[in-house]
């Protein structure tokens, strides 16, 4: 016969109930008397049963992840696993498996979610994306699902719990950054404006441009996807301009890598021509020829703290929606330098 609770409980001197609630890291319970529990436990070779737990308490101990888009195409982009890293750390400090979305296009992504939510296969969901046209969130909030987005919702903020940075402000000092540098002529290269995230930065970078008494100018600002080769397209349109940017606010740092190359390819020189900023710290960033300044949004500390957000509504199913900001940090590397008078007036 296997070892069961009541052998661990007679082991460790405790009641079973005690057992059972160190098996679910219960907050009533003393570290001393978990640790004397998990001490029995290893020394009996006992496994708590998860599937009978969940059985009992009507719980998956599963998590859903929603990507944006395909597997294919989000994990191109080192964000998500990144992001990932963290959702699965937190989730493996409470005991939680995570159950992640699949499919190619967003009806299919939809019906994944919806299987995942009548199937009951997980406790909760965390989006990975804020998106303004979005069919998941809101039938999500019809079914009353627990969940939590991973940037701010267009809709619906005050009623639904995130994790984000201060985007607008990011966007607005990224740009403000160039213009100490004494640039003019800045460009914004971004993602896809059905993101939130891409409308943020894009309204700070606005804000900080109008606010010098800048010229905003409609052609400097494109939009392509979150991938080396939107920062392709983008770098070509921009170069092809009759009065080009001296400095780039670029929203990704796998865009930004493309935008490098690019350039390179041109034969322009960064940062004796143009000056680029970009986002996210990657490691491609520290990596890059010449090595990008880039704003460090703390990209595993947004999956992580999404996930404990989480796991906090499984536990106190009446808590408050909670709206956390993560701290961002600029960090200049080679990427920018102050414009040249001369270079101003003759860059076209």
């Amino acid at each position: 016969m296997g070892v069961t609770i009541k052998d661990v409980a007679n082991l460790a001197k405790v009641a079973p109930s005690t057992v059972s609630r160190v098996i679910a890291n219960s907050s009533r319970i003393s570290e001393k008397t978990k640790q004397r529990v998990r001490l029995a436990m290893k020394e009996l070779g006992y496994h708590p049963n998860i599937i009978a737990r969940s059985l009992a308490n009507q719980s998956t101990q599963a998590i859903g992840v929603v990507m944006p888009s395909s597997a294919d195409k989000v994990f191109q982009n080192p964000f998500f696993p990144e992001v990932i890293r963290g959702i699965s750390i937190g989730a493996h400090e409470k005991k939680h498996a995570i159950y992640m979305s699949t499919g190619e296009t967003e009806e299919e992504i939809f019906q994944e979610v919806v299987q995942m939510v009548q199937g009951r296969r997980v406790d909760g969901i965390v989006l990975l994306y804020s998106k303004v046209d979005d069919m998941i969130l809101p039938y999500l909030q019809e079914h009353d699902v627990r969940c939590v987005v991973i940037g701010k919702p267009f809709k619906e903020g005050e009623t639904v719990s995130f994790v984000d940075n201060d985007n607008f402000r990011a966007g607005r000092e990224a740009a403000e950054y160039l213009i100490k540098l004494g640039h003019e002529r800045i460009a914004f290269v971004g993602g896809d404006l059905d993101l939130v995230v891409t409308i943020d930065r894009l309204t700070g970078y606005d804000k900080a441009i109008r606010a010098a008494g800048l010229q905003y100018r409609d052609e400097y600002v494109i939009h392509q996807e979150f991938l080396r080769e939107g920062g392709k397209e983008a770098v070509r349109k921009l170069m092809s301009l009759e009065k080009r940017p001296t400095a780039l606010v670029v929203a990704d740092d796998l865009m930004a890598l493309g935008v490098l190359n690019t350039l390179d390819e041109m034969g322009i020189s960064v940062p004796g021509d143009i000056s680029i900023v970009s986002f996210n710290n990657l490691l491609i960033a520290e990596l890059a020829r010449p090595a990008l300044t880039s704003i460090n949004i703390n990209i595993f500390e947004l999956g992580y703290q999404a996930v404990r957000c989480l796991i906090d509504q499984f536990e106190s199913p009446y808590k408050v929606v909670e709206q956390i900001k993560v701290p961002y940090q600029m960090i200049e590397r080679q990427s920018c330098k102050r414009l040249n008078e001369e270079l101003a007036e003759t860059s076209v």
